[in-house]
């Protein structure tokens, strides 16, 4: 009679290692504890099973340039300030999951300022950044914020809102990345400035400075004011990366008065356009508390990038060379419906130089688009198998919708 062989790895049956028969199969004493090990490893987390991840997590790291190989995908320009946040985010998460020795010696996060007109892709930059490290982010709108007891959100729910955007996982929260757009609204009265900024806005700086920096913050899941009744979870903020933006119109005033640029007086050269978008890139920490931040949130913020104002050609690469652009997205949309859409290159320039027009920076192109498309897509199924191209006379409702 043939000896009885485990299905697994083949031992034979023997005293010391058992086999054993069931419903047409047979596994040895060996292969069976194997797989109790397995199934208990996944229902239970260790130490060793934490390292795993971090390693995972540091294996995963990008550097800098890949960072930046990304963002290049879907923003088109802002060389400086992509390479600004490439490195800021390779360093923080660098410090976070990298096996750093103990010592005297503490490497703080490099949280991130980044300065430019409307529509710039200061927005955009986080949210890239964000998908593409798979980690959770939270943006708000420094507008919204108000100290505590004022009518508004608390700093806090800024927290809370990276916790959902986490799914309640307060581990994953601890190391998203929160975007606070709008600062430069929430500067404080300085000196010449208009009496109806928010008399509250230095205590939103105020009550940020605590976040920003690194505490436990006892934050609400749900939010604080609807639902007052529920526990409390404790999220440390020290891994979580700040990325702060804001327009800060009327900086370029201030650069240039610390240059000795003053237009007023005999003798004195008026600066340019050109002269004004160049002096944003000189932009200094003096000159941020001058306009109204306080120095110590200045000091939490380490990195300062400025995004240059958007230009006709950049609103045409935008409109095109992205993975995302919109142009590839209404082109997606028609051929659902089997239609083929093209546009004239003088159509595009069009488009642009509305989106100029109305400074809304590259934020306006959907808006511009989706109301030449209007017309067009009310019909759209009844254009099966043609194609559509986008013509200058269309952009400027001079023209009907041209069919090939």
């Amino acid at each position: 009679m043939d000896k009885v062989k485990c299905d697994f790895c083949g031992a034979i049956d023997a005293q010391e290692n058992p086999v054993i028969s069931g419903d047409k199969a047979t596994i040895c004493k060996s292969c069976a504890k194997s797989a109790y090990d397995i199934i208990q490893g996944h229902q239970e987390t260790t130490d060793d099973e934490q390292s795993l991840t971090n390693t995972i997590a540091e294996q995963n790291l990008m550097t800098p340039k890949e960072l930046k190989a990304i963002l290049d995908q879907y923003i088109v320009g802002q060389d400086e300030a992509k390479k600004v946040l490439s490195v800021a985010v390779y360093n923080h998460y660098k410090r976070i999951f990298k096996n750093i020795p103990e010592d005297d010696t503490q490497i703080v996060k490099s949280n991130v300022l980044l300065i430019g007109p409307t529509g710039s892709g200061k927005t955009l930059l986080a949210q890239t950044i964000a998908k593409y490290l798979d980690v959770p982010l939270a943006i708000a709108d420094a507008t919204s914020l108000t100290e505590a007891g004022y009518v508004g959100d608390d700093v806090e729910n800024v927290i809370t809102r990276l916790l959902q955007a986490a799914d309640g996982d307060v581990q994953k929260a601890e190391q998203g990345i929160i975007f606070i757009d709008e600062i430069d609204k929430v500067a404080r009265m300085g000196e010449n400035r208009s009496i109806t900024r928010d008399v509250s806005g230095e205590g939103v700086q105020q009550a940020m400075l605590k976040i920003i920096e690194g505490s436990n913050v006892n934050v609400p899941p749900k939010g604080g004011r609807k639902h007052p009744g529920q526990d409390a979870i404790s999220i440390d903020t020290t891994n979580i990366l700040f990325v702060c933006g804001g327009a800060f119109d009327g900086m370029e005033d201030i650069i240039a008065k610390r240059q000795g640029g003053n237009i007023l007086g005999f003798n004195q050269t008026k600066i340019t356009k050109k002269d004004e978008k160049n002096l944003l890139s000189q932009v200094e920490p003096d000159d941020l508390t001058k306009y109204g931040l306080i120095p110590e949130l200045i000091g939490r913020l380490h990195m300062i990038a400025t995004l240059k104002e958007i230009t006709e050609d950049d609103m045409v690469h935008i409109l095109t060379q992205p993975k995302s652009s919109l142009t590839k997205q209404y082109q997606k949309l028609f051929k659902m419906d089997d239609v083929n859409l093209e546009f004239e290159t003088d159509a595009l320039k069009e488009i642009a130089a509305k989106a100029i027009q109305r400074k809304t920076g590259a934020r306006g192109l959907r808006s511009i688009l989706e109301d030449i498309m209007l017309d067009i897509m009310f019909e759209l199924p009844d254009f099966k198998g043609d194609t559509i191209t986008i013509t200058k006379d269309m952009v400027t409702k001079s023209e009907a919708i041209e069919v090939a």
